[in-house]
């Protein structure tokens, strides 16, 4: 008998029907909102928007996970029995707004707990008028993942820059976006 797991039991919409990720109109607003933070929580919010990454993934980067010349962030995927790292390309402006951040004595760009970032991107989906289940840095996350899909990044590559241990779990966002099918029905219409 074989028994699933959570990761092939896990949709893109909740019990209710609404999504649990931000459209890119949703996105758009999130950001503009963001530029008006302090330059910390600005780049913190450019980073989960451009990253893909886990808000704890997020606040452990340090300079050091930084690659200006390749514009790259190497982030320490959570969520896995071993350490694994994975590089993920980001605009050159995020990586820009990174190396003018000062670092604490641990390298961290972000001194804070993962509850004052959830609250800091919360506040920021608050005031650019996002409600529901995508408002919150999750939301921003399956976006990345949608929104990869929906421009036909290669499967592998949306598995590796979202940490995914499994191509089962990267298949929800391919499904989610189903584009060949939307194809297929303006044909039909």
């Amino acid at each position: 008998m074989m028994v699933s797991s959570r990761w092939e039991e896990w949709q893109v919409h909740d019990g209710a029907g609404h999504r649990k990720y931000l459209s890119g109109d949703e996105r758009a607003r999130f950001l503009g909102t963001a530029d008006g933070l302090a330059p910390r929580m600005r780049a913190l919010c450019h980073v989960l928007v451009y990253a893909g990454c886990r808000v704890s993934e997020a606040l452990a980067l340090t300079a050091h996970h930084v690659d200006t010349e390749r514009q790259t962030l190497t982030i320490k995927t959570l969520k896995r029995r071993r350490v694994v790292f994975r590089t993920v390309p980001v605009p050159e402006a995020t990586i820009e707004m990174l190396r003018k951040l000062p670092c604490d004595d641990s390298g961290r760009f972000w001194p804070v707990h993962r509850v004052t970032a959830w609250r800091v991107v919360k506040a920021a989906m608050l005031r650019a008028g996002i409600v529901g289940p995508m408002a919150c840095p999750k939301g921003l996350r399956h976006g990345f993942g949608i929104r990869a899909a929906g421009r036909s990044v290669p499967t592998n590559l949306i598995q590796r820059w979202m940490g995914h241990a499994s191509p089962v779990t990267t298949a929800i966002y391919l499904d989610a976006v189903g584009v060949e099918e939307r194809q297929f029905a303006s044909r039909m219409w």
